[in-house]
């Protein structure tokens, strides 16, 4: 326990370091090398036996998901009405990115059979782990031309089917980090791509003495659409900044402070 609450104070002072450089994207947890960049030849389009498997991984997620976020985090959804008007239509959703199991939360959002998410490259995991994350709907980016063209094609075939795939915009995973952080332009760019509306997903949650979530609550914000008048290169622009401010103001509701970063 006393190892858990150093390693715990460390986090909070790497953190702290970067919030005040403004370093927000800087992913400091070290990805390891039990990774393979996609290539031209990884299969982002599931054939018969793979669409099996990930049906039977999703109905897993579906059954212990809830179970699993509800007992351990407390776990509550809000804003679902949100996702009416998106019913049957593809849509983005942006989540902050702050737990390995934050894809649970999404999943427990906006459904854990309409759900895909992006991630980048390193969690493009060999072994059994990754094994499950491919079936789970995990869609790495890839440095490979080909891949990002083949992963074009599979996000096109998703969103004309209703789903909706998950970007963690704020590129890095900084662990249990309660503020939300400024937003790249990936998932807008790619909103207006695809012509597709953006679902700003937001978490907020308590910690208890060793800095552990509790009482997790996942807000669905409404969603965010293209300012058709705008000439395209201002749409996504457009679009980031709309859900950077439903983000803010997401958290200063639930925690009734003002956003401030470090100086």
């Amino acid at each position: 326990m006393k190892n858990a609450r150093k390693k715990t104070e460390m986090q909070g002072q790497i953190q702290l370091a970067l919030e005040k450089h403004r370093r927000f994207d800087y992913d400091y947890i070290p990805f390891g090398n039990r990774w393979k960049m996609p290539g031209a030849d990884y299969r982002y389009r599931r054939g018969f036996f793979r669409k099996i498997t990930c049906a039977a991984v999703r109905t897993i997620t579906f059954l212990f998901g809830p179970i699993l976020i509800g007992t351990v985090y407390g776990a509550r959804v809000k804003g679902r009405k949100n996702l009416k008007p998106l019913r049957k239509k593809g849509a983005i959703s942006v989540c902050n990115h702050f737990s390995y199991l934050d894809t649970l939360f999404v999943r427990q959002a906006v459904g854990h059979y309409r759900s895909f998410h992006t991630m980048a490259p390193w969690n493009n995991k060999k072994g059994i782990g990754g094994w499950f994350m491919h079936r789970g709907g995990m869609l790495p980016f890839s440095s490979n031309l080909t891949a990002t063209r083949n992963l074009w094609k599979e996000l096109e075939k998703l969103f004309k089917a209703g789903k909706i795939v998950n970007f963690y915009a704020e590129q890095a995973m900084w662990l249990n980090y309660q503020k939300p952080r400024p937003m790249k332009e990936g998932a807008f760019y790619y909103a207006i791509k695809f012509g597709v509306p953006v679902i700003p997903v937001f978490c907020t949650f308590g910690k208890n003495k060793r800095g552990h979530i509790k009482k997790l609550r996942i807000h669905i914000l409404p969603a965010v659409y293209a300012d058709e008048t705008l000439p395209k290169g201002e749409r996504a622009e457009k679009m980031r900044t709309q859900a950077q401010e439903a983000w803010k103001g997401c958290y200063e509701k639930a925690y009734g402070i003002p956003l401030e970063y470090a100086d």
